[in-house]
């Protein structure tokens, strides 16, 4: 990736998710930068089917319909990407290799995971595990508090430790 022009995204820079992947790729086209350009039109072009608004037909079918750009929130785009991520690390994975600049471009839009410290952290503060017939039980809670930010196989590993 070229050093002149920041992508990526994150939620303290107070600017919407989707206007920062429409201004990153107005630059990328600009300066040539042909990953972050396919990552982009990629990451964008799954919307129209992965985010929708259920809709009643006047025939009273059910079906479905794009949000229009006001509708989109960052949670339904993260929710996309983090898709596109798994299927790229699955895809490295099948070729035995470690990154790509496609999978660094995607990261790079994700809000910053929550670390290992962290989760224990708060698990250790907020979470009674006598409450709970298995330590895997609180799950839901340590989740619900740290959203797209928290990994479920870190979340899994922090639980086993702290009922250890």
């Amino acid at each position: 990736m070229s050093n002149t022009t920041k992508y990526g995204w994150n939620e303290a820079s107070g600017m919407p998710l989707l206007a920062k992947l429409r201004s990153d790729l107005k630059a990328a086209i600009m300066s040539r930068n042909e990953a972050v350009k396919g990552a982009i039109r990629i990451i964008i072009s799954e919307f129209p089917t992965k985010i929708t608004l259920p809709i009643t037909l006047e025939s009273g079918k059910k079906s479905s319909r794009p949000k229009r750009d006001d509708e989109i929130t960052n949670d339904e785009i993260i929710t996309v990407i983090m898709g596109l991520c798994k299927s790229e690390k699955q895809t490295l994975e099948f070729t035995k290799q470690a990154t790509s600049d496609y999978l660094q471009v995607l990261e790079s839009y994700l809000p910053q995971m929550a670390s290992e410290e962290e989760i224990m952290a708060w698990a250790k503060e907020n979470i009674d595990l006598s409450q709970f017939k298995s330590p895997m039980q609180a799950m839901g809670a340590i989740m619900k508090h740290f959203g797209k930010t928290a990994d479920g196989n870190m979340v899994k590993k922090v639980l086993a430790s702290i009922a250890g």
